[in-house]
């Protein structure tokens, strides 16, 4: 693929397409399968994939826009979400390998905001063993991989979802946080990101210091997805009241101090490679425009 698709846009330039009929929620749906079967053999993002229910869900939200009855600004946007997040009737392993899987009978408080705020779950994104490792390595689902190099590791425990905002699999996707499961994959990836204060997006299972919130390309992309996966709910304890998200227009870093973090402070360096070099194989040749700000990353993404 040489050249950017509508899995590329952010959720506004999605929800304006819908809105002008340039493009309907289905024909986006379709870039992202395309994008997920191109790239999931070599990064691995996805723990479970139901391209039959999304489309289901894009063709709901497809009719809603010709009718004029959109439901806002994620209706028909893409998302994924990670495997720790419940979901009805989708296997939760939370990265490892049982000799049964539970299967989720109910969906979290974030699967059921998405879903009424007309998202399109295209799926939920891997993670390392009970979310354990700050890396993509899982006994279930073995080695996920950075679209930007294969070679390198995505950060984690957000793994999949890191993987997959970073290769293009529609522009929200939604992780969770305890120490640094959100925000290595962001910083890893090159990507926007939020652990947002404890309590502000409810769980159906909180204990302190897990948060969830989302991975995404652009700020205004986090923001669109906090504003609805921050709602209220009844089923946490430490659900925070509504809140609106601050606009992220207009900020200026000026007379701010920037911390840079050169070493992590673990581990150790190894000369060997998890994933064998081969030639570099461009898999998007000018990065989608959300990419398009100065970036030390290369001009080219690998799947």
């Amino acid at each position: 693929m040489s050249h950017t698709t509508l899995a590329d846009h952010s959720a506004e330039a999605m929800t304006s397409g819908y809105a002008s009929r340039d493009f309907d929620p289905s024909e986006v749906l379709v870039a992202v399968v395309d994008r997920m079967d191109e790239c999931e053999p070599v990064i691995n993002a996805l723990h479970h994939r139901d391209d039959e229910r999304s489309s289901a869900a894009a063709k709901a939200s497809a009719k809603r826009w010709r009718e004029g009855r959109s439901l806002g600004a994620l209706d028909g946007v893409p998302v994924t979400i990670k495997e720790n997040v419940a979901r009805r009737g989708v296997p939760m392993p939370s990265g490892h390998a049982w000799s049964e899987v539970p299967v989720s009978t109910h969906d979290a408080p974030i699967t059921q905001r998405l879903e009424e705020a007309g998202a399109v779950i295209v799926g939920s994104t891997t993670m390392p063993d009970w979310g354990m490792l700050s890396s993509g390595v899982s006994s279930l689902h073995g080695i996920t991989r950075s679209p930007l190099d294969p070679s390198l590791t995505t950060g984690g425990s957000s793994a999949g979802a890191g993987a997959a905002a970073a290769a293009g699999y529609g522009p929200i996707h939604i992780g969770s946080d305890i120490g640094g499961s959100i925000r290595l994959p962001c910083t890893w990836l090159g990507l926007a990101g939020l652990k947002p204060s404890f309590g502000r997006v409810p769980l159906d299972a909180p204990y302190m210091g897990r948060c969830a919130g989302p991975l995404a390309r652009t700020m205004a992309d986090v923001k669109a997805a906090m504003d609805v996966i921050s709602a209220p709910d009844v089923r946490d304890y430490s659900s925070l009241p509504a809140q609106g998200t601050p606009e992220p227009w207009g900020f200026d870093p000026k007379g701010l101090r920037i911390g840079l973090q050169l070493d992590a402070g673990c581990g150790s360096r190894s000369t060997r490679r998890s994933h064998p070099p081969s030639p570099r194989r461009p898999i998007v040749s000018q990065l989608p425009e959300p990419w398009s700000r100065p970036s030390t990353h290369s001009s080219t993404m690998n799947c």
